[in-house]
């Protein structure tokens, strides 16, 4: 029998059906299990199991989520489980105890550690800890940059010296190239848009305060004061971002230069029809996939100087970096590519490159792929196995081995 592998991870959690899809091409059996919805999952005959938590909230609710992962990974019956996001990072191995190897991703730090609100500064203390107890119950942690492992081992949050870096979550690259292909083309969309022969400035993520929207705004009148034919396309939710959300009468003070059209399924699309792309973020990123996809669609990146983006923009090589929250950096860089188009060319085709050598999801997969034949303790097979740790759980607790045949 295939080993069974459990994905955890929260709303957005349909964005790793490819990564699903190929463990279960390398032999894995794969169940998804998130606040995500089942739709997309079901699509490609992925088991899904929704369980709820509020992202936002940090008060004993969580207790309660604790509990559903608890009973869902007793029911599942697992023989690895891997996270991610930050709540089910922290809910996955304390609900599991030791009882089945449990590897998280950090796939950024969050709020919690990205923010300089007296409210996140408070948390932090105890998000450390809790992450420290999870490290205990964790058979391997995977961080996504190396400035979160070096966060995670100054804190000695990893637990024993188990850590792997595996930079991003990788990106299907013919699954991209074929929806661009699919897709309609750049003119369509331009036209569709009203944006014609405008340069347009794109932004993909969460409408929030985290993610720099407020200082891309400061940064429109500069730029408009020097390419007045520029235009600013947010993409991305904003109804359901609670206290984080930019509020609309902010982006509606600059229409019709700033134009927000929420969530979209034709990402590639959009990029495509766009000439550079602004990535704003005071957030500890992992590696964000939007810039993954900028990159890969030929696009110039200005993005903050923040953990994450650095792995993926070389300041002034294919784009460039700006200290978060400085709006006039980004009007100033924004500026200076769109006044040299052929530069921007350039750059954007680097970016090509880079995302291709370094982030594909074929690459990203094989190294997931043998942590879990290590951590299952394999030696080139996928043949079932239990690990040092499950076996002596079961020793003390017959009727683990006896739930789990």
């Amino acid at each position: 029998m295939n080993p069974h592998l459990v994905c955890i991870g929260g709303e957005d959690h349909r964005l790793r059906i490819p990564f699903l899809l190929a463990m279960r091409e390398k032999g894995f059996r794969v169940t998804a299990v998130s606040s995500d919805v089942g739709g997309p999952f079901s699509l490609h005959g992925i088991p899904h199991r929704r369980f709820g938590f509020d992202r936002f909230s940090s008060g004993g609710g969580e207790w309660g989520a604790l509990g559903r992962v608890r009973k869902l990974m007793s029911e599942l019956r697992p023989d690895i489980v891997q996270s991610f996001d930050t709540k089910p990072n922290l809910l996955t191995p304390l609900a599991v105890r030791g009882q089945v190897p449990v590897i998280r991703t950090i796939n950024g730090l969050g709020w919690t550690f990205s923010s300089l609100e007296p409210r996140a500064l408070a948390l932090r203390p105890v998000f450390c800890a809790l992450q420290g107890l999870a490290s205990l119950w964790t058979a391997m942690t995977v961080f996504q940059n190396r400035d979160d492992q070096a966060f995670f081992e100054r804190y000695r949050l990893v637990g024993n010296g188990k850590a792997r870096l595996i930079r991003s979550s990788g990106i299907d690259l013919n699954a991209f190239s074929t929806a661009r292909y699919r897709g309609p083309s750049a003119a369509t969309v331009r036209e569709e848009l009203g944006l014609h022969s405008a340069e347009v400035v794109i932004f993909v993520g969460r409408l929030t305060r985290q993610k720099g929207i407020p200082t891309l705004l400061k940064a429109v009148p500069r730029i408009l004061s020097e390419r007045p034919n520029a235009r600013f396309v947010l993409v991305g939710p904003q109804d359901s971002e609670g206290p984080f959300a930019v509020n609309k009468s902010d982006i509606e003070r600059y229409a019709p230069h700033v134009i927000a059209l929420g969530p979209r399924r034709d990402v590639p699309a959009l990029l495509g029809m766009a000439d550079l792309f602004a990535f704003p973020t005071q957030y500890r990123e992992g590696i964000p996939r939007v810039l993954l996809e900028a990159g890969l669609s030929g696009l110039p990146i200005v993005a903050s100087r923040m953990p994450g983006c650095n792995d993926v923009v070389e300041d002034g090589w294919n784009g460039y970096l700006v200290a978060p929250r400085d709006a006039e950096g980004f009007a100033s860089r924004i500026i200076e590519i769109l006044s040299d188009r052929a530069r921007g060319k350039i750059m954007g085709g680097r970016s090509v490159g880079l995302v291709r050598e370094r982030f594909s999801l074929s690459w990203v997969v094989d190294q997931y792929c043998e942590l879990y034949k290590t951590v299952l303790g394999g030696s080139g097979s996928l043949a079932r196995s239990a690990p040092a740790t499950m076996m002596e759980e079961r020793a003390r607790n017959p009727r683990l081995g006896e739930a789990r045949q």
